[in-house]
Order: structure tokens, then C-alpha cells, then sequence
């Protein structure tokens, strides 16, 4: 499919893989898109500054890098912070168009429905769209696709409105006549509100009355007599400010036009240094609008469906996206005629061009799509190439920051063993933009894709932890080799459909690697070595200064299981691999937090005995300190101690150490691959063994249900 991007300072079309119908999602061929002209031009233009100006501007962002760079060295950060450079990025944030799939589980939208998206993480300038559930709402037969590709900017000025809490009588100023404005405008009067409005280009102003503004003042602070006058003498109930400009003397000027005891309510983007004196004698109230309404910037809402029940939040992002429909239903908001330019698709560069070049910007502008529906085209391919004799076609399944960072890095190393035949993800831009960096014959959003492709030889899944398990099994059933990230499952369902699977001879089954990476770390390799002689069980004890993670991160979630079985799963590996037994038992004690800030699911002590004597602990907590490191581990055994510092030094007491320090640290995520290779080209291969695969799963459930 097609879809806009911006590059390099300029928006360009591109094909790119289209998205699949999933779970909570309607999938959406578009009709026409609404372009937000001010941020989409400011974007533009931001990405066309050479990368030093943009890190001037962007320190934090900065500080993220010289982070990347001592934790993995300089090439794997080059790679990442070129590869985020040279990838476009996705606009557009409101749409309109006709459903052509629908997830399993939603049940009031069918196939052939007229509907309206907003979502900048949705709702792109491109043929087709997964829209979520919550960012989308019906359009009736009367209204036209045109006027409801403009429904988030509708929502953002409704929004705007309820803050302000118009009665019916009241007076309202609206400083800034831009589309936001324009619908502010129609919806006060819709409410029964006498309007005045203001804004430096006449032409808006005079659109402004035709559409029931009552009196027009010029901006600044010579409009004060005149609003004074207006109101009787008053001031206005409230003032509502859709401008956009970096000075601070809207919002001095709102305060000033206000009666005592009025509203000021900010909707764009303007200075905000306020002084005292403008609204404390009065008693001013000042409401920050939030967007299309609540909802907005809420990741339970607005992806996982999670509705707010309608008797607590009366107007959330949908309802209002619902009720801007409803009042083009009923030519209650006038749209169609504020329409300047409708552009085709295909003229996307120009469109630009235009729009940023015009003296009279467009109040409004539309693309519009071609009506036929291209089929097959959820894969792009790059490079036409056959399997080269003796190399692993291997695919990539969920190309994330991680995989970006660190997996797709050491296999482009690894020319000799592997060729990256496809790169896939959910969303198209991403998996093209990756296939594109990592140089992989194709990019697709399809996982049956990869899995169909004869080419495909083995394939390495970094998406989400809550798809592991299922995307295992398919490829398994696929006949592809797996290396799976961590975890291989979630609960012990999962699990059990995994090990059915190897039930009985495994010798012609396909291989299964988990990414428990740090037993290949050099620090582990030379510990397993001395301690492979021991005379007595080991005792070790393992640190985790995991550092603390937001209770709403996704790894919290159904989608990561918790960190227990998310990341501590590697420890528990790390304690099989070093023991090489099975384990007798589990224990854990976790916190009692005091508030919800902490989790007792990230803060706790879990305690491993194995059957040959040995007893592992683990400390795993989120109230450490990001000064101490984050993995430290102390073995005792035979009299010897060895102390790991951080996969990045080792100290020994009662022998020598032939392994001092590296650079950077070193967690053994190449050597894994390369373990996966030999093992996939029948070399002797110190892979994870199935059982302790599985075991270290089993240990993480054990710990979990002991868990508050």
C-alpha cells in the first residue's frame, strides 16, 4: 500500500507492507485523510535540520545516546541512532474510509461500514489503517466522507468547548480562526453562546460570521473596549484560545477579556509565562484542553478497548468523536465548505509543497484515495535473490528496539551464516524501514508469509511477550527452527502446548532456542568452567538492581507477563545452566509495598534448591539505585569464590582469573547466535537443552504464584 512519510525534510510516498486484521482492531481502506497543516509542515521542517541542531534541541535525547554508547559500543549505537535517522516517519492523524476487516471480538462494526479514525499512532495518511476499537466510530449515510475525515479535528474543538462549560447566553472570545477555530465557532453557537472572534487574516474572520461569529475584534490588546462594550460592561463569561504562537500575550489579553469569575481555556500551542496580576484580582479560572477528550494518551483506552463507564466520564475521546458526527448528521457543523484543496494521493510531495508555499493557507485540506482495493500487498520486496547455498534463510518476526538494537546488529555480522530473508512487524513503515537497514530480500506485516516461504529456514521472534508462545508453535508446526526471545511462554497452558509438541523422539523435529543469552556471556562461560569440577553443591546469590519501570509499562501487563517471567526468567536459566540439575524447590517472599508506586511483583527474593544440593537466590528489586550496577553475582563453592560485577569484570578469591574485564558489557547475545547457527548446521552446538528451557519457565511460575 501506499503511504505518506516524512524524510529528510520532505514528505514522500511509499510502498509499504499493509497492516493485518487483528485482535481489538478494524481494518480501514481509506477514502480521504485530513492533513494537519501547521504540524505537519512544523514536522517537516524540523526533520530537514541537520542532526547536531536537532540534538541541541532535543537534549534528553542525547543523553540517551552517550547511555547507548557505553552500555553496547559505538556500532551497535551508530547503527540504531542511523537507522531512526534514515527512517521516515508516519503523519496524519484523522481519516475517513469503508471497513474491509474486522478483529474477532469486535462485534459492532461489519464489514462495509462507513467510518471515521483519529489516532496519530493510527490514523496515517496511507491506503489502509488498523484503527483500535475505541478511535473509531460509525458514519451514517448522510454524511460525506470528506467532512468526516476532518472528526479528530472536530473532536479537539468540542473538547476545547466542554472545558469551557458554555450555558446557554454566555459570551465567549475565540483568539485564532485556523480549522480549530472555524469549528469552536460553530459549536458555541450550538450551544446558544454569543461569539466574538479574532484573528490576524481577514478572510478567516469573514468565514468566522458567516458561520454565526457575532462581532469580529482585531487581536492585541486595543480589542479590550471593545469586548467591555460587547458584554455591557462584563467581559466575556470565557475565552477559548486555538492560536498558536510562542508569545505570551494571548493569554494576557484572554485574562483581561474576561468578567470576574470567567474562563480562560487553552486549546493551542502558546507561551505560557503567566503574570499574576491578569487573573488573580478576578479569580480567573485557566483549562488546559487535552486533545480529542479523556481517553487521549491512555494505552488501556485507546489500544486495549477498555471503555470509562459513561455515568463517570460523560465525553471521552469516542463519544465526542460520536457526537461531531451527529452534528454533521444534522448540518449542525458546517465542514465541506471550509474545504480548500483535495489532493490526490499520489501527489503527496507536491501537496506539501503547495500547502507550506501558499500566501493563503488553506483552512482545510483533504488527500483522497483511489476507490480499488489492491490485493496481496502486505509484502514489499527489496532485493530479488535466491537462498545462497550453505547460509541460513533466516527471518526476523517483530523488528522492535531490541531486535534493532541488538539481534539484527550481530546476524548482519554474520554474513557467512545467515541471510536475512524477511523482516516482519506489525506495522508496515517499521518492517519495511528495518528490511530496508538490515538489507532483507523482503519486508511484510503477514507472519503466514515467512512461515509459507520455503527460503525461511528458521525464524527468530522478538515481538511482544504475550505472542511468544503462539508464534513458536505455528512456526514449529511450520517446520521452521525457532530462536524465541525470552520468555518462551507466559503460563504454564502455554508451556504445556510447547513440551506436547516435543513429546516423544525430537531427533526430526525443528529446533527450539530460547535467548537465554547470558550463559554464553564470556563471564558465564568461565564460571561454568570452574565450577564444572566441583566436589560440593554451589550457593549463589544474585543481584537484580532492575531499576524501576512505570506500573502502566507493557511489561507490567498481560502483554509482558511481569518482570518476574519476563526478565528474571534469565536468572533462572543462568541457575540451571551453572548447577545442571533439577530443581527440588521453590520459594519466594516478595515486599509489602506501602503505596502503588512499588510492586510486589518486581521486588522480592526468590530461592531455588536444586537436587544436586545447591541453592541459588535471587534479590530482584525496582527500589535500588541506578548508580550501583544492575546484575551483580557472588558463587561460593569448594572453598572459592568468584564475584560477577555486571557482565563486565570478575573477581576470584582462592585462584587466579584468566578473565579480568571487558569494555563494554558483555551479556553473550553474539555468541548466542552463533551458538544457533552451529547447532542449525549440525555442529556441536552447546545449546539450551529443552529441559532446562522449560525449567527455567517453570521456576518463574513458581515464583509467581507466590507473589503478592
Amino acid at each position: 500500500m501506499k503511504q505518506v512519510l516524512i524524510h529528510k525534510g520532505q514528505a514522500v510516498l511509499e510502498d509499504v507492507p499493509s497492516p493485518q486484521v487483528e485482535k481489538g482492531h478494524i481494518l480501514v481502506q481509506t477514502r480521504y485523510s485530513c492533513i494537519s497543516i501547521g504540524t505537519e509542515v512544523a514536522n517537516i521542517r524540523v526533520t530537514a535540520k541537520p542532526i547536531w541542531k536537532r540534538a541541541l534541541q532535543e537534549p534528553q535525547n542525547v543523553k540517551k545516546v552517550f547511555a547507548m554508547f557505553k552500555r553496547d559500543g559505538f556500532d551497535k549505537t551508530r547503527q540504531l541512532v542511523k537507522g531512526k535517522i534514515e527512517t521516515g516517519y508516519p503523519i496524519g492523524y484523522s481519516a475517513s474510509g469503508i471497513v474491509i476487516g474486522v478483529g474477532d471480538d469486535i462485534v459492532d462494526i461489519k464489514v462495509g461500514d462507513k467510518v471515521a479514525c483519529a489516532g496519530a499512532q493510527c490514523a496515517f495518511h496511507a491506503e489502509k489503517l488498523s484503527i483500535p476499537r475505541n478511535l473509531l466510530v460509525k458514519v451514517p449515510d448522510k454524511v460525506s466522507l470528506k467532512s468526516a475525515s476532518t472528526v479528530t479535528i472536530g473532536s479537539i474543538a468540542l473538547q476545547g468547548v466542554r472545558r469551557a462549560k458554555p450555558t446557554l447566553g454566555e459570551t465567549f472570545v475565540v483568539i485564532g480562526l485556523g480549522i480549530i477555530g472555524q469549528f469552536t465557532v460553530q459549536l458555541l453557537k450550538a450551544n446558544g453562546c454569543r461569539v466574538i472572534v479574532s484573528d490576524l487574516d481577514s478572510k478567516r474572520v469573514a468565514l468566522a460570521l458567516e458561520h454565526g461569529a457575532d462581532i469580529a475584534i482585531k487581536p492585541g490588546m486595543a480589542a479590550l473596549q471593545e469586548v467591555t462594550e460587547f458584554t455591557g460592561g462584563c467581559g466575556a463569561d470565557g475565552v477559548i484560545i486555538t492560536a498558536a504562537t510562542k508569545s505570551d500575550e494571548v493569554i494576557s489579553t484572554a485574562f483581561q477579556m474576561c468578567r470576574k469569575k470567567g474562563r480562560v481555556v487553552v486549546v493551542g500551542d502558546i507561551g505560557l509565562n503567566l503574570k499574576r496580576a491578569d487573573f488573580y484580582e478576578k479569580e480567573l479560572d485557566l483549562f488546559i484542553s487535552s486533545s480529542y477528550g479523556p481517553g487521549r494518551y491512555d494505552e488501556n483506552y485507546e489500544e486495549k478497548g477498555l471503555d470509562y463507564p459513561l455515568a463517570y466520564v460523560r465525553w471521552t475521546e469516542n463519544r465526542n468523536m460520536q457526537e461531531i458526527v451527529r452534528l454533521l448528521a444534522e448540518n449542525k457543523l458546517q465542514v465541506e465548505e471550509l474545504i480548500d484543496d483535495v489532493f490526490p494521493l499520489a501527489e503527496a510531495t507536491q501537496a506539501y509543497e503547495t500547502v507550506e508555499n501558499a500566501t493563503d493557507k488553506p483552512l482545510i485540506a483533504l488527500f483522497e484515495y483511489p476507490q480499488e482495493s489492491r490485493c496481496q500487498d502486505d509484502v514489499i520486496v527489496l532485493h530479488k535473490r535466491p537462498l545462497i547455498r550453505g547460509k541460513i534463510g533466516l527471518a526476523v518476526a517483530g523488528a522492535g528496539e531490541f531486535a534493532k538494537r541488538m539481534h539484527l546488529p550481530n546476524i548482519s555480522r554474520m554474513q557467512d551464516d545467515f541471510q536475512l530473508i524477511a523482516v516482519m512487524n506489525r506495522t508496515g513503515k517499521n518492517a519495511k524501514a528495518v528490511a530496508n537497514q538490515f538489507q532483507a530480500d523482503y519486508a511484510t506485516t503477514n507472519y503466514d508469509k515467512i512461515l509459507a516461504d520455503h527460503n525461511v529456514t528458521a525464524v527468530l521472534i522478538a515481538t511482544r511477550h504475550n505472542f511468544h508462545a503462539e508464534m513458536v508453535l505455528q512456526a514449529l508446526h511450520a517446520g521452521k527452527n525457532v530462536f524465541v526471545e525470552k520468555p518462551l511462554a507466559l503460563n504454564k497452558i502455554e508451556l504445556d502446548a510447547i513440551k506436547k509438541f516435543y513429546a516423544g523422539n525430537n531427533s526430526s523435529k525443528p529446533l527450539l532456542f530460547t535467548g537465554f543469552n547470558r550463559r554464553y556471556s564470556p563471564y558465564m562461560q568461565f564460571i561454568a568452567k570452574c565450577t564444572k569440577r566441583r566436589m560440593n553443591p554451589l550457593v549463589v546469590n544474585y543481584t537484580m538492581n532492575a531499576g524501576y519501570i512505570p506500573l502502566n509499562h507493557w511489561v507490567h501487563t498481560e502483554e509482558g507477563g511481569g518482570r518476574n517471567i519476563g526478565e528474571a526468567c534469565h536468572i533462572y536459566d543462568i541457575f540451571n545452566f551453572l548447577t545442571q540439575s533439577k530443581v527440588e524447590k521453590v520459594t519466594a517472599h516478595s515486599v509489602k509495598p506501602s503505596n502503588n508506586y512499588y510492586s510486589a511483583r518486581d521486588n522480592y527474593i526468590a530461592t531455588i534448591s536444586y537436587q544436586d544440593g545447591s541453592v541459588c537466590n535471587l534479590i530482584y528489586t525496582a527500589m535500588g539505585n541506578k548508580d550501583y550496577p544492575k546484575e551483580t553475582m557472588d558463587v561460593f563453592f569448594d572453598g572459592k569464590m568468584m564475584r560477577m560485577h555486571n557482565f563486565q569484570s570478575l573477581d576470584t578469591y582462592g585462584f587466579k582469573c584468566e578473565l579480568k574485564s571487558t569494555k563494554i558489557v558483555e551479556k553473550g547475545l553474539k555468541e548466542e547466535m552463533k551458538v544457533f547457527a552451529n547447532a542449525l548446521r549440525g555442529k556441536e552446538a552447546d545449546c539450551v537443552p529443552l529441559w532446562q528451557q522449560f525449567q527455567a519457565m517453570e521456576i518463574a511460575f513458581a515464583v509467581e504464584k507466590q507473589l503478592l
